[in-house]
């Protein structure tokens, strides 16, 4: 059995089966709605179910309250057809504009940046273009049939090159193989460009919105991507970057981030880390969000750009949009969260 669901306001439609959630089925049809993390955790897939009924699965509650189930939303990734639906879904744009692909890559060299931070460069094939928005992830192909993503951190280039940040998951299935086995040269397989974590224009030059960039450890990759490809577009925008951290350590690329404020006319970068100060540091403590907050109370003419742990997305999300006014459309995620040893 297969159902039928539209999307609104573009009338566009897709069948799905009762088995595949409805991201799925609608990238079958080569549909793109707005997704980050597949798992329930970003919240980015959110849609508003105008008819029909949903089996909302593993849809945690921290990201899909009662309330809002309640209220008829969903989460794409989540949720399966119970009946033929009409969904309320923005930006869904088609997959041929910028085709999801499978290729192999050469890395091409290996940086600690922290003790638990790992610079990945990867060189794709020569003379075959890989198109991706600022802000898009890649999966990485295993042999053993599983998956893991990960963000990319810079802008498209001309030499095919792509940039990832590698946090260690000392237990983890890939991760330890980056920091103890792989080597410049090896080969690998990759999906991508994956997600909807990008940077959406304006609709006039007269509507160009003040940007909040929030950054938790290495979700400062997809954001790096988006500076540099400002940077090299030469754009300038309003834009607060918060990055925050537990220690100083874990703010690998400071100097950096530091150096895009001479270089984006209109950046303003405010590193946070969340343990006890060190001797020397003069900068902020606590949580970054709150910190956002704390120089931004109103947020109402904001549009935010968070990408981190499923936590600080989640708890970001909440006062941003309760304590700071920020609307909730304008509150775009990219969670990261890790696989166990076991794969699930």
């Amino acid at each position: 059995m297969t159902f039928k669901i539209t999307l609104q306001p573009g009338r566009q439609s897709f069948p799905a089966d009762p088995a595949t959630n409805l991201l799925q089925a609608a990238l079958d049809a080569e549909l793109v709605v707005p997704y980050g993390c597949r798992d329930g955790a970003c919240g980015a897939c959110r849609a508003r179910v105008v008819s029909g009924e949903v089996d909302h699965g593993r849809s945690p509650l921290a990201t899909l309250p009662d309330a809002e189930r309640a209220a008829g939303m969903a989460l794409m990734c989540c949720a399966h057809a119970r009946s033929d639906l009409v969904l309320e879904c923005r930006e869904v744009r088609a997959l041929h504009d910028i085709p999801v692909r499978k290729l192999p890559c050469r890395i091409q060299a290996l940086e600690r940046l922290a003790p638990d931070v790992m610079r990945m460069q990867l060189r794709l094939p020569a003379g075959d273009a890989f198109l991706f928005q600022p802000g898009q992830y890649i999966d990485f192909l295993l042999a053993d049939g599983q998956r893991r993503s990960f963000s990319i951190a810079n802008a498209p280039q001309a030499d095919n090159m792509l940039e990832l940040h590698v946090r260690l998951i000392p237990d983890g299935h890939f991760t330890p193989r980056v920091f103890d086995q792989l080597k410049p040269r090896d080969i690998l397989r990759i999906e991508g460009p994956l997600g909807s974590f990008f940077l959406r224009e304006a609709s006039t030059p007269e509507a160009v919105p003040p940007l909040v960039f929030l950054a938790g450890g290495t979700g400062i990759a997809p954001l790096k991507a988006i500076v540099e490809d400002l940077i090299a577009h030469g754009a300038a925008r309003d834009i607060a970057l918060y990055w925050g951290a537990r220690d100083i350590a874990g703010l690998y690329l400071d100097g950096l981030a530091h150096a895009w404020q001479s270089a984006l006319p209109g950046l303003r970068y405010i590193p946070v880390i969340s343990d006890e100060a060190p001797d020397g540091w003069h900068g902020r403590t606590g949580l970054v969000h709150h910190a956002v907050l704390a120089d931004l109370p109103d947020l109402s003419a904001h549009h935010v750009y968070a990408c981190g742990s499923p936590a600080m997305i989640e708890a970001a999300r909440a006062d941003f949009c309760t304590r700071g006014g920020l609307a909730a459309d304008n509150f775009h995620a990219d969670a990261f969260t890790f696989s166990r040893p076991d794969g699930a």
